[in-house]
């Protein structure tokens, strides 16, 4: 898994978690493979100028991407097509490559030109699920609504989770 980090993003990490991501790839992609009980190199890193990473091509273009969190200058970017960095780059290759790209915008409220990027990038096939959790689960938790927007995700990337428990699928997760 390719794990793209913007100098924002390492920001609202640090502010978010409270984890200062190191700004050496390498050393960065051992940080989140701790985190998260990663295998070796199943995590790897790599920052906004890395124009040599096999993302940054259509020849080795994933045929999934997620931009979770996305501001809306991102948005607007991809939906131009600006690629000033790694990250938009990527994201212009999946639309290229006709992957599945999903962007998790979850600044608000929009306004009219935060809609018209998401309407335009809608039409090109992106998927445009703000992160706006349902309470239908009974969440008891912030981590329980985090779940329940990856598990949405996941459930767009047909990837099988037990994150949450379906809508009328009774009261046990599945």
């Amino acid at each position: 898994m390719y794990v793209l980090i913007s100098s924002a993003a390492r920001v609202v990490f640090d502010i978010e978690s409270g984890i200062k991501l190191s700004g050496n790839e390498t050393k960065a992609s051992e940080q989140l493979s701790a985190l998260y009980n990663a295998k070796p190199e199943q995590l790897k890193v790599y920052g906004k100028d890395n124009w040599f990473s096999p993302v940054a091509s259509g020849s080795a273009a994933p045929k999934k991407m997620i931009v979770c969190p996305c501001s809306a200058g991102t948005v607007s970017a991809i939906a131009v097509g600006a690629s000033d960095n790694l990250l938009e780059r990527a994201a212009d290759v999946v639309i290229k490559e006709r992957g599945h790209l999903i962007l998790v915008p979850r600044e608000t409220p929009f306004n009219q030109i935060h809609l018209e990027n998401m309407l335009k990038l809608s039409r090109l096939g992106v998927t445009i699920m703000p992160a706006s959790p349902g309470f239908y689960h009974q969440p008891q938790s912030i981590a329980d609504l985090v779940d329940f927007m990856v598990a949405r995700i996941l459930d767009h990337l047909n990837i099988e989770h037990n994150l949450t428990k379906r809508w009328g699928y009774g009261e046990g997760k599945s």
